[in-house]
């Protein structure tokens, strides 16, 4: 269904003062959009491997449903004007927003008008000026409502105003905002050893790429003492799920065991993996990373536990029966992935998944998400298969941590959703920072950039016309964007000269055990992969950098995607991502634009597109080419632009970009 725009005056005393609010015509959806097309059960086309982390479906794309938020988050668009008298500038300040008095927003000239659109808080009053030209302050000429502006002038007050039939949800910035923060996925078991006394026997029948190899909670610490993260840029960690899981082998769809490494067997949940390390040594991770201005959110398995788990022996009647008209009700197998049985299936027929329509279930379940929070001081949960689940869970655990947990430390505790899915609709019905989730994993984004900038599968232009309709899609969330993660193959592949995979779906799992891929040679592979942290580094959101891809680490699909992570002995090619990562993520922190921006497309071509961000005053320019050749692009500002990224000098309006290189440009 299209949007049509449409724009009304606010009463008489905003008729005289020029504010207009505007908005745009909405459709109902009383239900979440179904998922069709895309079967992660379907080894060839999905690489699903050992049945965890994973279970999702969809490769659509669907409108969102209306925006859900209390009063306190929502925002209602409007309009304020100036009479043109000559003016060569005019910005709106103040107290629209937390800094507006520092940072504004620019004025529009539109024919013998200036204008500014923005977003105010519902039924809020704010107070406002006009700067003309930089120096000069006044009050809105055409607006009676003033009061004293305590330095002998007056600022004009705009009276608060709602938008019941159209408004967007804000996010909740309590404390730390989120919108800031930089994730890098530390898979615990594949990261350091710290401490070989907690290794712990070999489970028979696995192999090596399956099994156990050792990381722990102490030598993530080590890594957080050291510096690493805070020299590449990251402030926020995201560790693999810490419960006690079972130690058996499990049969995976593709006819080898697995351990389980990965964290998605939990067992006994109110104890850690003995393999990764004490509570007490989670809990002096959490100081560490803290210490270090690193926050730290876990990956919380709720879906099910497997069949050897005390609960499971004990409350049967907690979980749906693994039957269904005499067939093993197993995802893909004897239920559907989708729909009522997707919320019901076991992902393998041991892993007992939890009937969450239970009161006592979901309470016992939600209780425990609760005590691991108060357990390890963390800051936020990453939620596996949310799709899986029922409603009712998501909302009650915000519910108790708004009102157990963020009264205490006085932070928004945020909550990550994965939903492996091509269904746009889908992913947003869950986005809700003020009853479900903040935000989730953009898979979508990921496909686009994966088939535009890594395996050249389609063009910018392709990549452009996603991002106008991604752009603002899911209102307030703070979405997690990516370009890899633990259940893809290795992104370096798909940006080889002539990739491995040019499916972005592609699950690699042919190559998993056998035949696997090799690092490859020279630099254009890693200027792809720089290129493309380049656009996730410069939209809003959570960019992720999965353990290892900051230096470009090959592997295939699951489980040869999760090799131990590499400490030395680095390409020349992999240490330019690696540095490449770090000066991104150091542009980011000091653009506000890139962070919190509204994007604005400036040129596009098959291979190349520029696109400008801006947040108040703050304006930037991103220019990418991922052709094999120098690009010239247009529609820059005239004059001196200076690369962040590497410090260099280039004219506007249409400088040359260097083949496979992304330049942020700001105007001198």
């Amino acid at each position: 269904m299209g949007l049509s725009r449409f724009c009304f005056t606010l009463g008489p005393i905003f008729a005289l003062a020029g504010v207009v609010a505007c908005g745009d015509d909405t459709f109902v959806n009383e239900n979440p959009p179904s998922v069709g097309g895309y079967d992660p059960g379907n080894t060839t086309a999905t690489g699903y491997g050992a049945g965890y982390g994973q279970g999702q479906g969809g490769t659509g794309g669907s409108e969102p449903p209306p925006p859900m938020c209390d009063d306190e988050y929502k925002l209602c668009a409007a309009e304020l004007t100036y009479p043109d008298m000559g003016e060569q500038s005019v910005e709106l300040r103040g107290s629209f927003k937390a800094d507006g008095w520092t940072n504004g927003v620019p004025m529009v000239k539109d024919g013998a008008t200036w204008k500014a659109t923005f977003d105010v808080s519902w039924a809020t009053d704010f107070q406002y000026k006009f700067v003309l030209d930089g120096t000069s302050w006044i009050a809105d000429p055409n607006n009676p409502n003033q009061v004293d502006d305590g330095f002998g002038g007056k600022n004009s007050v705009f009276s608060g105003i709602t938008c019941p039939d159209d408004f967007k949800c804000a996010p909740p910035i309590l404390g730390y905002d989120w919108r800031d923060a930089v994730l890098y996925f530390v898979f615990v078991d594949r990261f350091n050893d710290g401490n070989p006394a907690n290794n712990g026997p070999a489970i028979g029948g696995v192999q090596t790429p399956a099994a156990y190899q050792g990381g722990d909670f102490v030598g993530v610490t080590q890594k957080i003492e050291s510096g690493y993260f805070n020299d590449l840029g990251i402030n926020t960690l995201w560790l693999s799920v810490p419960l006690d899981n079972a130690d058996v082998a499990g049969a995976g769809d593709d006819g080898f065991n697995y351990s389980a490494y990965h964290g998605y067997w939990p067992t006994n949940l109110d104890q850690t993996e003995s393999r990764q390390g004490s509570m007490l040594e989670l809990t002096a991770l959490v100081e560490a990373a803290h210490a270090q201005g690193l926050k730290v959110i876990v990956d919380y398995a709720m879906n099910h536990v497997h069949s050897s788990s005390p609960v499971y022996q004990q409350h049967q009647d907690w979980f749906w029966p693994n039957q269904n008209g005499g067939n093993n009700c197993v995802c893909g197998q004897g239920c559907s992935w989708d729909g009522a049985e997707g919320k019901r299936c076991w992902f393998r027929d041991y892993l007992p998944d939890f009937n969450f329509t239970n009161a006592a279930a979901r309470q016992f379940s939600v209780d425990n998400a609760i005590w691991w929070i108060n357990q390890t001081g963390i800051d936020g949960f990453r939620l596996d298969a949310v799709k899986h689940i029922e409603d009712a869970w998501l909302l009650d655990l915000r519910s108790r941590v708004k009102a157990e947990i963020e009264p205490t430390t006085q932070q928004h505790f945020y909550m990550v959703g994965e939903t492996f899915t091509g269904d746009k609709g889908t992913i947003a019905y869950y986005v809700n920072p003020s009853t479900m989730l903040d935000g989730q994993f953009d898979f979508p984004l990921r496909h686009a950039l994966v088939g535009s900038v890594l395996a050249r599968s389609a063009t910018m232009n392709d990549l452009n016309g996603f991002l106008a309709g991604n752009d603002g899609y899911y209102g307030a969330g703070v979405m997690s964007t990516f370009i890899g993660n633990h259940d893809v193959p290795r992104s370096i592949h798909f940006a080889q000269d002539q990739p491995i995979w040019t499916d972005p779906w592609a699950g690699g799992k042919e190559k998993a055990w056998s035949g696997q891929p090799g690092l490859p040679s020279g630099m254009s592979a890693f200027e792809r992969m720089a290129t493309a942290f380049a656009v996730i580094f410069t939209l809003p959101g959570v960019p992720l950098v999965y353990y290892g891809d900051e230096y470009g680490m090959p592997g295939a699909g699951d489980p040869d995607n999760r090799r131990f992570m590499q400490w030395s002995g680095y390409s020349q090619g992999q240490q330019f991502l690696r540095d490449r990562v770090a000066a991104l993520a150091s542009v980011r922190a000091a653009h506000p634009a890139l962070r919190r921006g509204t994007r604005e497309t400036v040129h596009v071509t098959n291979d190349t597109l520029v696109y400008k961000m801006q947040d108040g005053t703050d304006v930037v320019y991103v220019a990418v080419n991922r052709s094999d050749s120098q690009q010239q692009v247009n529609g820059l500002p005239a004059g001196t632009l200076t690369d962040e990224v590497d410090g260099s000098s280039h004219q506007g309006p249409s400088p040359q970009i260097p083949a496979r290189t992304a330049r942020v440009f700001v105007p001198n």
